[in-house]
């Protein structure tokens, strides 16, 4: 049996072109996109809702932290004797530097005070010897004198063994004499800065125009014997017998005479009760 014949419908001219509209969704698609939205929405409001609940209570947790190796305690323990050694070499340091800056401070100090010493040693060596030369000068000067003192009384004074010019006489001897103190003694000297006792005897007496023999013998027989108890200055003191005397000087007063006195002493100043003389003589 044949079918029957449908008509043909005649095409649209757009219907080859696909439609811009978007597809239809379906029911239950969008009802399970609701409920996905919904159950979401729900949750949060569940969160807010717990969240605004435990704002007002603070939330208090605990951090368990994992326990060390026994690698990590030996590695702390190491770090913390390194740390400890660092302090303990600082603070040694630390005590060597103060050290050094107070021995540098006393060093200092002590060179200070070395300088100032030697300062006052070099001022008072300088002040003695500038003492030295002015009583050099002095004593020269004072030779000097002297020596023209006695010249010009010579020219108008006759000499004698036993006699001599009067007035200033002695203090001219005593200060002829007083001006070689400290002059060395050697025998047989007879000056200018050296002499032996009756070399000294002999020079003093000579200021004043006195001639008296050389040696100490025969300076004990001149002018007038006098007895110890009768001393004036200018006296000759002897030691040993008369004629026969071994040393001579001249007394100065005051229980002193001053001498020739040996190599060691020179010519000083002495007391006489330390070494009494035997006998005096007296020439002016």
């Amino acid at each position: 049996m044949k079918e029957p014949l449908v008509p043909l419908v005649p095409m649209s001219h757009t219907a080859h072109i696909r439609s811009h509209r978007k597809p239809r969704r379906s029911a239950s698609t969008l009802a399970m996109r609701a409920g996905v939205a919904g159950g979401v929405l729900g949750t949060l409001a569940v969160a807010g809702a717990s969240g605004s609940a435990n704002a007002a209570e603070p939330v208090t947790q605990t951090l368990e932290l994992p326990t060390l190796t026994a690698d990590l305690a030996a590695q702390a323990a190491q770090s913390a004797d390194a740390t400890q050694q660092a302090a303990a070499n600082y603070q040694l340091q630390a005590e060597r530097d103060a050290a050094a800056a107070k021995a540098a401070k006393q060093a200092k100090a002590d060179l200070a005070e070395a300088k100032k010493k030697a300062a006052e040693a070099k001022k008072k060596a300088q002040e003695a010897a500038r003492k030295e030369a002015a009583a050099r000068a002095s004593r020269s000067a004072e030779r000097t004198t002297l020596s023209t003192t006695a010249d010009a009384g010579s020219t108008t004074t006759t000499t004698t063994t036993t006699s001599a010019p009067s007035g200033g006489s002695v203090a001219t001897v005593i200060g002829f004499l007083k001006a070689q103190v400290g002059d060395a003694y050697v025998m047989g000297g007879t000056g200018p800065n050296a002499w032996d006792c009756s070399g000294l005897v002999q020079a003093a007496f000579k200021q004043v125009g006195v001639d008296l023999p050389r040696v100490s013998q025969d300076q004990s027989t001149v002018g007038t014997e006098v007895s110890m108890s009768n001393l004036q200055p200018g006296d000759i003191l002897y030691w040993g017998a008369k004629g026969s005397a071994y040393h001579v000087g001249v007394y100065i007063g005051n229980g002193q005479y001053l001498d020739a006195a040996n190599p060691s002493k020179g010519v000083v100043i002495q007391d006489l009760s330390g070494y009494p003389a035997t006998g005096a003589v007296r020439v002016l």
